[in-house]
C-alpha cells in the first residue's frame, strides 16, 4: 500500500472496458518536492463512484496499490505496464488543524496561603 497527497488536476468519466469492468482515471499533482509530478491513478469497479465528490483543485489523500504486468506483442515484444489502482481518496481541505489559542492552554495558577514550610 501507497499514499500520496496532492491536488486534483483532472477527473474522466467512468470508461466501461467490458460488459463486466468499469475504470476511471483521475491526475493529482505532487507539489512536494522540487519539481511538482503529475501522476496519473485510476479506479475500477465500485470504486469509480468514490470520485464523485471530488472536483479539480481539491487536496487529496490516495491510498493505492502498484500493480503490474507483462505483455507481449504479436511480435514477440514483451512490454511491461504499471498501474496505479487508488482504492480511497480522503478529502485534505477540511482536515487543517486549528490553531492552538492562548484559552486552550493550560495555565498555573500559584496557591496562596499558610502552609509555606517557612
Amino acid at each position: 500500500m501507497y499514499t500520496l497527497k496532492g491536488e486534483i488536476k483532472t477527473i474522466k468519466e467512468t470508461r466501461n472496458v467490458s460488459d463486466t469492468f468499469k475504470v476511471r482515471e483521475f491526475v493529482i499533482t505532487d507539489a512536494s518536492g522540487q519539481y511538482p509530478q503529475v501522476i496519473a491513478f485510476q479506479s475500477a469497479q465500485d470504486r469509480c463512484e468514490m470520485l464523485d465528490n471530488f472536483n479539480i483543485g481539491d487536496m487529496v489523500e490516495v491510498n493505492f496499490n502498484l500493480r503490474g504486468r507483462e505483455w507481449t506483442s504479436p511480435q514477440g515484444d514483451v512490454r511491461v505496464f504499471n498501474t496505479l489502482d487508488a482504492w480511497k481518496v480522503t478529502s485534505l481541505n477540511t482536515a487543517a488543524a486549528a490553531p492552538a489559542t492562548a484559552a486552550s492552554a493550560e495555565t498555573f495558577t500559584p496557591e496562596t496561603g499558610d502552609d509555606l514550610p517557612f
